[in-house]
């Protein structure tokens, strides 16, 4: 029987156990969650979960950005989600690392910077982690999926492809078409500017079906009849850039106007088929805070969509 490692991070310091899989789930305080250590493909992989507040069976999974760090979720350290979320009835799921991944599976390993195992995050997120926390007594098939940047455009790619698994998708800044002409181009210098990763041996070369499969504009018609709330800002800088700094801001600014330009072409695409979704073009740069607001919108949407009220 595999073992989950377990740590109960709390405002004032951390406490270790560890217990069978099937065991009764510890519940994190208002404002903790729980490190697990989950088996998969790749190799042993953290997820941060804040259970849900009465024993709910339903889960959120919110994915990170391209700079995904490798010891913790940027939503739990960047973000107030878990105290937005602490009352309510779903439990949250914060996967760890995907550092330039895409949340998907690749072709191969990345064969510019050495990496050895292939990410196999779609089969994670999809597969091992879900079978994982039904041990837990978490469902399987009332989840909701969300994301920021990197996350967004995965999370309604993991959504399309996964309905049984999945009753709500969320994008915040997301690029959910990135197969518009040379915004192929655009994914390969930021993921070799993240890690010097190699995009081919992500999705292949430009055209390559992969990068259909993980557009969600171009699978918009497998989206239907699914709750979505996608949101971008217009590039516009305001009170929550300013501790980032000019540079950062100015770099936020023009990721932000591309979010925004895929935000309207997936709004366009959606109502051309006669398919529901909420698409908000807000103020704000590509920078957390934002995001924090944007996870704060789609709340009643997901606990709607998940009857985890």
């Amino acid at each position: 029987m595999v073992a989950a490692v377990v740590s109960l991070t709390l405002a004032g310091g951390a406490v270790a156990g560890a217990g069978p899989i099937g065991a009764p789930v510890l519940r994190a305080p208002v404002g903790g969650y729980q490190e697990l250590v989950v088996p998969s493909g790749m190799g042993p992989i953290e997820v941060q979960v804040q259970w849900a507040a009465r024993g709910g069976r339903s889960a959120l999974y919110v994915l990170d950005g391209l700079r995904a760090p490798r010891d913790h979720s940027q939503w739990t350290s960047d973000t107030d989600v878990l105290r937005q979320f602490a009352g309510d009835n779903v439990t949250l799921v914060f996967p760890v690392g995907g550092h330039s991944s895409f949340y998907a599976d690749w072709y191969r390993p990345s064969s510019t910077n050495g990496q050895v195992t292939p990410y196999k995050w779609e089969t994670f997120l999809t597969g091992e982690l879900p079978a994982f926390l039904a041990r837990y007594g978490v469902s399987r098939t009332n989840n909701a999926i969300v994301g920021a940047s990197m996350g967004g455009g995965a999370a309604l790619t993991l959504a399309a492809h996964h309905r049984d698994q999945f009753k709500f998708a969320g994008s915040f800044s997301g690029f959910v078409n990135p197969t518009f002409p040379l915004w192929n181009e655009a994914v390969r210098a930021a993921m070799w500017d993240e890690g010097r990763f190699n995009v081919d041996d992500m999705w292949g070369p430009a055209g390559d079906p992969a990068w259909y499969r993980n557009d969600p504009t171009a699978q918009a018609e497998l989206l239907r009849g699914l709750p979505m709330y996608v949101s971008a800002g217009n590039g516009l800088p305001g009170a929550p850039d300013v501790p980032y700094g000019f540079g950062n801001t100015v770099n936020a600014m023009t990721l932000e106007s591309m979010a925004a330009a895929a935000a309207g072409i997936f709004r366009d695409r959606v109502a051309s088929l006669g398919i529901p979704a909420r698409v908000d073009i807000v103020s704000g740069t590509h920078t957390w805070p934002y995001w924090g607001q944007a996870i704060a919108t789609a709340r009643p949407m997901i606990l709607d969509a998940l009857g985890a009220h």
